[in-house]
């Protein structure tokens, strides 16, 4: 063994526990909120031993490995010095193409890419900006992972191999197999009540089992197998919800309940809402259209002013559109920029005492208006 081979050893070992030393993709998950996009779940092992997972999008990657280049990489490639380190290739940005297949064709590269970050130095594994990403914050752990396709394919492959046989014909296996394969057991059992755990987290969520035809403007228009999202129960025989973003009343009697319907407006036991629903009118000289729409956010989640209105254009249709809130006086205030989001939704949450709401409904509401039309402004001084 070389001399630097021995120097790296030390330098390894001396390296906290809480290290991430290795990293894999185990499944990717699509987020729905005020914009739709895929995020990667990875399993997490430290150098001390311990395993957990934590939920990144590309952009984290990509942000990532900018940072990391800007602080390690060589000015010339042929230029080494003590705090400049050559860096894996991260896979580009795909501007087209459907998400989840992007996503998908992403996961080898990915692999690769956190493997051989992982295996540099063991000075640059000490980097905060590497360890921050790496790191499982309150909100990681605070989430179940839906399916670990990729993770527990390989440990059912692993698992068939090794009980094929009796278990004396297992011996030869070497020890990090063995770990490996008894880690994959541990994965494998709580499936069940895994799956069990993310269904109750999903609450408030029917099916239509027969076409229905609303009476009036109250009352939506059902087919058979659309999904509707609660927003309240009305009486004893009928329900308020939303679905392709319309919002009315319909009768319980035509709908299966997927997800448990809670008893009243207040929240369940442990049990939180998947789905979040926003309030917003598009306010027209032809009238005002009313949505409820619904996106997989929680209550508290501050969306950025480009991502809502995104999120409107595609609601209602129309690119040429501004953003307003109502402020305490009532009148229309034009939302441009991120700091104007913040503003309204404190403003909002000062009125939450005033205004009663379906728990699984923003404290905040948005009006939609044409770009263009100023009329909906109060200019008096």
């Amino acid at each position: 063994m070389s001399l630097q081979q021995l120097r790296d050893e030390s330098d390894f070992d001396q390296l906290p526990h809480n290290v991430a030393v290795t990293a894999t993709i185990a499944d990717i998950e699509e987020k729905k909120g005020f914009i739709d996009y895929y995020r990667f779940v990875i399993e997490v092992k430290t150098k001390g031993g311990s395993k957990y997972f934590i939920y990144r999008r590309y952009r984290e990657f990509f942000t990532l490995h900018q940072t990391l280049e800007s602080k390690y990489s060589p000015e010339e490639s042929d230029r080494q010095g003590q705090n400049t380190c050559p860096l894996p290739p991260l896979p580009g940005k795909v501007f087209l193409g459907n998400k989840r297949e992007i996503a998908e064709g992403r996961i080898p590269e990915l692999n690769t890419y956190m493997k051989r970050l992982l295996g540099l130095p063991a000075w640059f594994l000490l980097d905060d900006t590497l360890r921050m990403f790496f790191y499982q914050t309150d909100q990681d752990s605070q989430q179940q992972p839906r399916a670990l396709r990729r993770l527990l394919d390989w440990c059912y492959l692993n698992l068939i191999k090794v009980n094929r046989f009796p278990q004396r014909d297992v011996l030869p296996v070497c020890s990090h197999q063995l770990f490996s394969l008894c880690f994959c057991r541990s994965l494998l059992a709580p499936l069940a009540p895994l799956t069990r755990v993310y269904a109750r987290a999903c609450a408030c969520v029917f099916q239509v089992m027969f076409d229905f035809r609303g009476n009036g403007k109250e009352e939506l228009n059902l087919k058979k197998g659309e999904v509707i999202f609660l927003l309240q129960r009305v009486n004893a025989d009928w329900l308020e919800g939303t679905v392709n973003n319309q919002t009315g009343i319909f009768p319980q009697s035509f709908v299966k309940i997927i997800k448990p319907l809670p008893d009243s407006n207040t929240e369940g036991e442990g049990e939180g809402h998947t789905y979040s629903c926003l309030r917003c009118f598009l306010l027209t000289p032809s009238g005002v259209d009313t949505r409820d729409v619904c996106v997989e956010e929680e209550l508290t989640t501050q969306p950025t002013y480009k991502d809502l209105l995104f999120h409107m254009r595609n609601v209602f249709k129309v690119n040429d559109i501004a953003l307003n809130y109502r402020d305490m006086e009532g009148d229309l205030i034009r939302v441009v920029d991120d700091e104007d989001i913040q503003l309204m939704i404190k403003e909002s949450r000062g009125q939450e005492s005033k205004i009663k709401r379906p728990v699984n409904q923003f404290p905040w509401e948005l009006y939609v208006t044409l770009a263009s039309d100023f009329s909906v402004y109060n200019t008096e001084l």
